[in-house]
């Protein structure tokens, strides 16, 4: 696996353990616990102790039966078997069976229970910050009587289990990208197998392995796998290929409520019209910045990439052991991304798109009809623009890709960075990092000719073409659950920074995680989330390649720009010509 999925076990230590909702449990299961003990009037409240017990099972996803239950509730048997009938008539529990015969069963929160008590678990919080909060209020606390309660009431509510637990012999089988989101979901596999009933086993590769093996994938006469991770740029290949079934082959795609996802991340999983893939992530890659840096030394965001150029110069200090900027320049896939991505700082995309308002048009693409479009007065602005980038980088910058671009930035040696949201943790989530708390975000400063966006990546989830028959339904259930509102959320909580869904973006426990989704929100409303810098067709994946190794040339002092812009422009053109398109 790659270097990105090697270091991420460093920052599990600093994931969030408790959510608001099990840091209230916590307190109501003391504060009953004293009462029960400190005044001899008081007698055990039933309903909330199994209340607690059932909710507090469901966040660490551990198996509750009605005997646990009935043991948590602190009153004689028969007491507690009628508050448990009780709750199960008023319609907060729900039964699943446990086994084929029926006769035993697992009890979870109903989706009436979670709503209700996070909103409780909500205003608890906001309460106690009142009352006891003093000066030190947050602004939220501040906003209780305005409105404030209101919104958190509108929470998203936590995971729900399945009536029914999926039938998948041998578990729900999964290929992933060896990314921090992905990891995330590895560490709550026991949360999502009780939610969908059964095992789960997850592959983990590196981007470029990820491709391939999904690709000998598609050739086996039945899937390995149930659902598979596919990054964005890969959908037009891996439709015309049959390595993804349409998805509204097997189910109805409006119960997925396409107008939750941000507008580029739902685009990008369609070829010709239909989508073939659900966001699972959506990462755009943003200019990372160090605002206490900035701020002494007097400058200003930069919009544009001359003035990125100029703050990059005023912040290197080599002697010192600072780099102005850190990027992707290692040779092929990693320098590849960025030469498309500064393209398009340059208003130039990788082929001959219309013009449309906000961006290109990537529609047509199914079609056929396109050629590249590297070898263009923009192209050389863009090139000109990374050899000045290169001045101002660390010595490495050569060798530098996802995952150890940001390191450096984490560690306090880089002024800025190019980086995607998801690589976020290494430095938001670590205490001890001098990026922590001193980053702000921006689009990609623009070039003359282009405009400020926000180049969309990430990874979608599909169905695979051979996925035999049987399991279809099983694991487009699974892949509803895994892209769902609350599923995300949850990622959230636990250390993503990426997000697909307006929903989540808006949830107040999210806001309060990071200043990312107020600002990925705020550039999608705005139009700048564009993913047309990596259209996805066919042959991206070459043209990436190739991109990446002719400019790798240009780094070196190799090849001038003209001759990497006219070598790169001579093979996308052959092999656009071999693939056969149109």
């Amino acid at each position: 696996m790659n270097a990105m999925h090697r270091q991420s076990s460093s920052t599990q230590t600093a994931l969030p353990v408790q959510t608001d909702a099990l840091i209230a449990l916590s307190f109501l299961e003391g504060f009953s616990d004293e009462l029960e003990s400190t005044l001899d009037i008081i007698a055990a409240n039933a309903h909330l102790r199994m209340v607690v017990h059932l909710l507090r099972g469901h966040f660490e996803a551990r198996t509750i039966t009605p005997t646990s239950l009935i043991g948590a509730s602190h009153v004689p048997y028969a007491t507690a078997t009628r508050r448990l009938k009780d709750m199960i008539d008023n319609g907060l529990i729900e039964q699943r069976p446990r086994t084929k015969s029926g006769k035993t069963f697992s009890m979870h929160p109903s989706d009436k229970l979670l709503e209700q008590w996070m909103q409780l678990s909500g205003r608890l919080r906001r309460l106690a910050e009142t009352e006891f909060g003093g000066a030190a209020q947050t602004e939220e606390a501040q906003d209780y009587y305005f409105g404030g309660s209101y919104k958190a009431a509108q929470s998203i509510p936590p995971l729900r289990v399945l009536p029914e637990p999926l039938k998948l012999p041998g578990g729900l089988k999964v290929l992933v990208h060896s990314d921090p989101t992905f990891m995330v979901m590895d560490r709550l596999k026991r949360q999502f197998e009780q939610v969908i009933g059964t095992d789960i086993s997850q592959r983990a590769f590196s981007i470029d392995r990820l491709r391939d093996e999904a690709l000998r994938n598609s050739e086996r006469a039945t899937s390995r796998y149930d659902i598979i991770a596919v990054d964005l740029p890969w959908i037009g290949e891996f439709a015309t290929k049959n390595v993804l079934m349409p998805l509204d082959q097997v189910m109805d795609v409006n119960q997925l409520d396409p107008a939750d996802f941000h507008t580029a991340g739902w685009k990008a999983t369609h070829w010709g019209a239909r989508a073939y893939a659900v966001p699972a992530q959506t990462t755009p890659e943003l200019l990372f910045y160090r605002r206490d840096m900035f701020a002494q030394a007097g400058l200003e965001p930069p919009a544009t990439t001359d003035k990125l150029l100029e703050a990059a110069k005023q912040l290197h200090a080599p002697q010192r052991g600072r780099y102005g900027i850190a990027w992707n320049a290692a040779r092929g896939t990693a320098l590849g991304h960025t030469v498309l991505m500064t393209l398009a700082d340059f208003g130039q995309p990788v082929l001959d798109l219309p013009a449309i308002a906000g961006g290109f048009d990537t529609d047509h693409l199914a079609k056929g009809g396109y050629r590249a479009t590297i070898d263009t007065e923009a192209g050389l602005r863009a090139a000109e623009f990374l050899l000045d980038l290169l001045r101002y980088s660390p010595p490495d910058i050569l060798s530098m890709s996802w995952y150890e671009r940001i390191r450096p930035y984490a560690e306090g040696s880089i002024a800025m960075a190019y980086g995607y949201t998801l690589l976020a943790p290494y430095f938001e989530l670590d205490e001890s990092s001098p990026a922590h708390g001193q980053t702000a975000y921006l689009p990609h400063p623009a070039g003359p000719g282009g405009s400020q966006i926000a180049p969309v990546g990430g990874y979608v989830m599909g169905i695979p073409a051979n996925l035999a028959s049987d399991r279809i339904p099983a694991a487009v259930e699974a892949l509803r659950v895994f892209t769902s509102p609350e599923a995300q959320k949850l990622y959230v909580q636990n250390g993503s920074r990426t997000n697909a869904r307006y929903s989540v973006g808006s949830d107040p426990d999210v806001r309060r995680t990071s200043s990312i989704f107020e600002v990925m929100d705020a550039m999608s409303w705005r139009d700048k989330l564009q993913f047309w810098p990596r259209p996805p067709v066919p042959e991206i994946g070459g043209i990436i390649q190739i991109c990446g190794e002719e400019f790798h040339d240009m780094l070196r002092g190799i090849t001038s720009p003209r001759d990497a812009l006219r070598m790169a422009q001579s093979r996308a053109d052959a092999l656009i010509r071999s693939n056969g398109t149109p």
